[in-house]
């Protein structure tokens, strides 16, 4: 029954009793003429005792609760009215965040359909939730409707809330894969990759009338060639990788480009909207699995014959190997082992890619800095710049944390939460709230460097403002690229160990320079990670050997 039938039904009654000498005809006849369908303003009057309720109920019994961080106004489900005139990307995001902190103050809330995300934009600030109230800030959000909906038992660590089942899984990662240790056993598999890399150059320039390649094709074969080795203990040939990386980037640029409307959509509805984009998503999943099955039942195979030496202890062997505790001693499934795999290839490929990409952008664009750390890697009489000699390069190193400090591949970092709600600073930090750091602009802070959108090497130097910086922000946040706290990212040494060891050997083997008529452009984009808009082309040439 429509409200207006029921307003009518409602006026007759009245009308009656206004007959009988029971209610003033003068009410009677105001009522009965009102229109059978009600206009805007019978809404707003309506609506007008309601708000007055609320307001008079909020002055009677004010919450004793600290308010929310200042932000723009917003509206119920659509979220901030910013979003009503801006797009939601990254780079509006961080443009509006530095206009809203010269007015707000450091600590901002912004609302993404009904749910407020916390900005901290702030270095000083950071360091006091990340490190001091670390415990408090190491969870991570609830997933969205549509993660909910189809990820109900998918593992990983990242997204995983604070608690045993992430001890568990980082603990086994850090100390099975990621232990120095651990990480020299892989230097066979770095020198082989390495191999390929050069190669893979050579031939490109080779076919190229101008010597030119492209070289990010040529850096994300060889990170996940290494990646895949360390994941599934195979070296795989060139057709098999490339298959793994097609279908690991295809579903990763997708659902990050055209799931995230879910996070505006309410559960109740997640099961009918998009079904087109949720199929897509199943049929992508699809063919990971198709591709990570067999390499995940080889690994089972060897393990229960014992037959075949395995080239070294893999990331699969240490997930075949895991109990889950809560769960009685149960071993890992194959639907939870694969999320687990390809978060591994996600976090070790894209992003030393992409880093490992604008710090040889910076080092074509500048033929000083390329000069001056050839200079250095000579200093290694040797034909190869082997991982224990790269303690000894000063510069390189320096070159390495300038172009991380620069160029970060995450300008922010993943969302933490709190599992409870926290007062911060005076204002409420609710439970589940996103809460966000901006880990781009803490390093382009002109308060601690200077000129910080220039690319100079040297600040990292004796004398220079980033000498003996903490990279980890245990001390003080100065940069973050891998973020900083307990969620620090658990890869930050093999990151740097990989970025160091393949600048080397590419500057070492090649000469690098912008291609004739051709300007190196930095400006950018954002995929998973902040990659170049125009991917760089270079003009590469082999050094004559002098050693």
């Amino acid at each position: 029954m429509r409200f207006n039938e029921i307003f009518t039904v409602t006026c007759n009654e009245n009308e009656s009793a206004a007959k009988s000498g029971n209610i003033s005809p003068v009410f009677t006849l105001h009522i009965t003429k009102q229109p059978q369908t009600m206009d805007a303003w019978s809404i707003i009057l309506l609506l007008i005792p309601i708000f007055l309720s609320v307001i008079i109920a909020f002055l009677l019994f004010p919450s004793k609760k600290p308010p929310l961080p200042p932000g723009p106004p917003s509206i119920p489900i659509l979220g901030s009215l910013l979003w009503l005139r801006h797009s939601i990307s990254l780079f509006n995001i961080e443009i509006l965040l530095r206009k809203l902190r010269s007015e707000l103050g450091p600590i901002i809330t912004l609302r993404f359909g009904s749910q407020p995300a916390i900005f901290i934009v702030d270095r000083s600030l950071a360091h006091k939730a990340l490190v001091e109230l670390g415990a408090s800030f190491s969870s991570r959000p609830p997933p969205s409707s549509f993660s909910r909906f189809h990820n109900s038992r998918i593992l990983n660590i990242s997204s995983s809330p604070y608690g045993d089942q992430w001890r568990l899984l980082r603990r086994n990662l850090t100390s099975e894969i990621l232990h120095p240790v651990k990480i020299k056993l892989f230097a066979p598999g770095r020198r082989w990759v390495l191999d390929l890399l050069l190669n893979d150059l050579q031939t490109r320039s080779e076919q190229s009338p101008e010597r030119a390649v492209v070289a990010m094709k040529s850096f994300q074969l060889a990170m996940f060639a290494l990646l895949v080795l360390m994941c599934f203990g195979e070296k795989l040939d060139e057709k098999a990788i490339r298959e793994i990386e097609t279908a690991q980037r295809e579903l990763l640029l997708y659902t990050s480009k055209y799931m995230r409307v879910f996070a505006f959509v309410p559960k109740l509805f997640s099961r009918f909207m998009f079904q087109g984009r949720l199929r897509t998503v199943a049929r992508l999943r699809q063919r990971q699995t198709d591709l990570f099955l067999p390499l995940i039942s080889a690994r089972r195979e060897n393990q229960k014959q014992a037959r075949e030496q395995r080239f070294v202890y893999s990331y699969v062997d240490s997930l075949l190997d895991l109990s889950l505790a809560e769960e009685a001693g149960s071993q890992l499934t194959d639907d939870e082992i694969i999320p687990l795999c390809s978060e591994f290839l996600i976090a070790g490929t894209d992003t030393t890619a992409a880093a490992l990409q604008w710090i040889m952008a910076e080092i074509t664009a500048r033929t000083a800095v390329q000069a001056k750390l050839l200079e250095e890697l000579k200093g290694i009489n040797e034909e190869e710049i082997k991982e224990e000699y790269l303690q000894k390069l000063p510069y390189l190193k320096a070159v390495v944390l300038e172009g991380l400090r620069r160029h970060p591949p995450a300008h922010l970092v993943l969302p933490h939460s709190v599992i409870k709600d926290v007062e911060f600073e005076g204002y409420l930090i609710p439970k589940n709230a996103s809460v966000n750091f901006t880990a781009a602009d803490m390093g382009w802070d002109e308060k601690l460097w200077e000129e910080p959108m220039e690319f100079k090497p040297e600040r990292f130097m004796a004398g220079g403002d980033g000498e003996g910086v903490d990279i980890t922000g245990n001390r003080e946040i100065k940069m973050m690229p891998f973020g900083v706290g307990r969620r620090i990212c658990p890869g930050l040494g093999l990151a740097m160990l990989h970025l160091e060891y393949f600048v080397a050997n590419l500057v070492r083997e090649f000469e690098w320079a912008a291609v004739d008529g051709e300007e190196i452009d930095f400006s950018e984009k954002s995929e998973f990670t902040v990659v170049m808009l125009n991917p760089l082309r270079a003009r590469i040439n082999l050094r004559r050997k002098v050693y």
